[in-house]
């Protein structure tokens, strides 16, 4: 058995060589900067160059798996990159240096992988963000970035983050997703996809709500895919991260303030100035605050057919924070005149949720009808109902339409959209026609 004290000994030393070969690449990368092509290959053999100086003689894996962990921090993210590599891992998570959590298949694990000391886990923090004109200090100390696939990050320093530097990355399929897929999911089902491409091709006002993670910017993404490639689309975006196909569309993202504090630019100053650049479509990939008052206005000043998300638990509590968003605005609205707004702007609310086995549904797929003395009206056209639970904890359940017709079917129809009944539940009668007897 080895001995603990040899061991962390082995430990100390392996992590000087460590640190000793990275200066040495770091170096010689100053004078003579790699091709973009081919880097990890170039690295390497400067890496093995570096090595064989030293005149140590490592068992083979040993020294494998040294040069992988080098060329991870000096190419990608260190102990993250293994990680940020496997498509089966969906979040990962950093509580510190030494706890690191991962999201697979919607449920949370803890993993070995651990980092030297907080320091190391604030290098990978500005590494990520400094490409992006982006900072992190005391004064500072959280930040919203992006990878270069288009993963999301969170980071959170002191005196913020107690118990260590925090980084949360949520990652992104590199292929895009298609409607085919979620069905073939069970997100949705082939007549919420054709009744929602409807609406996305007749141009109607759709809010995407949910929880955090359950998978509205992916939804996003798909019901984007509909919007006809002949049309101006404008998105707006804390941290870019919609992949959208067409071949018109101009892509803006927020500006945090520089170290004064100052000529930060806000989603609310990207939504104002998207008017002025004739968009025939915006989509705004989340609202959180004042610029949602300027998405309904826009909504509601001829820009139909756009498109954004926000966190909600239902259709309803997505009206609610919508007012909630509106008056965070600071203009001064009666409440029954900000509800007429909402009203009169919204035409769709699609509820996407994550569920208790980690499963990620359309849950509600709900019409804006208007107004009926101060409340705002809404009709389910599908829902999600569940039957109970596995042994394993799998959610049963089905996505099914309600047998409600929207009142916006003239519309769809006016696109060139004849939706049959089938599409809305016409076999409900059926269903309720032995009870009637």
């Amino acid at each position: 058995m080895n001995n603990p004290g040899q061991t962390s000994t082995r430990a100390a030393e392996l992590a000087k060589l460590k640190e000793y070969l990275i200066n040495v690449i770091s170096r010689d990368l100053e004078s003579n900067p790699l091709p973009p092509d081919n880097r990890r290959e170039a690295m390497l053999k400067m890496l093995q160059k570096a090595y064989q100086a030293t005149r140590l003689q490592l068992p083979t894996s040993l020294r494998d798996q040294l040069f992988h962990e080098i060329l991870d921090d000096l190419l990608g993210f260190g102990p993250l990159q293994p990680l940020l590599e496997d498509n089966s891992i969906t979040e990962v998570m950093v509580n510190g240096a030494k706890k690191v959590f991962i999201e697979r298949n919607g449920k949370l694990i803890k993993t070995n992988i651990t980092f030297e000391n907080d320091d190391a886990v604030l290098r990978i923090i500005e590494k990520i963000i400094l490409p992006l004109g982006r900072r992190i200090d005391a004064e500072t100390p959280t930040v919203d970035a992006r990878l270069p696939d288009g993963s999301r990050v969170n980071a959170v320093i002191a005196p913020c983050a107690i118990d260590g530097p925090s980084l949360t990355i949520r990652k992104f399929n590199k292929d895009k997703l298609t409607v085919d897929q979620l069905i073939s999911f069970g997100s949705l089902t082939q007549p919420m996809a054709e009744f929602i491409r409807a609406c996305v091709i007749a141009r109607l006002n759709i809010v995407i709500s949910g929880g955090t993670g359950s998978g509205k910017t992916t939804l996003l993404n798909v019901l984007s895919g509909f919007i006809p490639p002949d049309e101006r689309i404008v998105t707006i975006e804390d941290a870019a991260e919609l992949k959208l196909q067409q071949d018109h569309v101009v892509r803006l993202e927020t500006k945090p303030p520089n170290i004064d504090g100052r000529y930060a630019v806000t989603v609310r100053d990207l939504v104002k100035n998207a008017l002025r650049m004739r968009p025939d479509r915006i989509v705004v990939g989340e609202c959180r605050a004042g610029e949602a008052l300027d998405m309904l206005q826009a909504m509601n000043t001829g820009h139909d057919g756009s498109l954004t998300t926000l966190h909600a638990n239902s259709p309803r509590d997505a009206l609610s924070r919508l007012e909630t968003m509106c008056l965070m605005s600071g203009v001064d609205l009666p409440l029954r005149v900000l509800r007429e707004q909402i009203a009169s702007a919204i035409d769709l609310i699609i509820q996407q949720s994550r569920l208790k086995d980690g499963s990620r549904k359309v849950t509600y797929v709900t019409e804006v009808c208007g107004m009926e003395g101060d409340t705002i009206v809404l009709n389910d056209i599908f829902k999600f109902e569940q039957t109970g639970t596995t042994k394993e904890g799998k959610v049963l359940g089905e996505l099914k339409p309600t047998g409600i017709r929207p009142l916006f079917s003239q519309r769809l129809e006016a696109a060139g959209f004849k939706l049959g009944p089938e599409v809305f539940g016409a076999n409900l009668s059926q269903m309720l026609g032995p009870r009637r007897r």
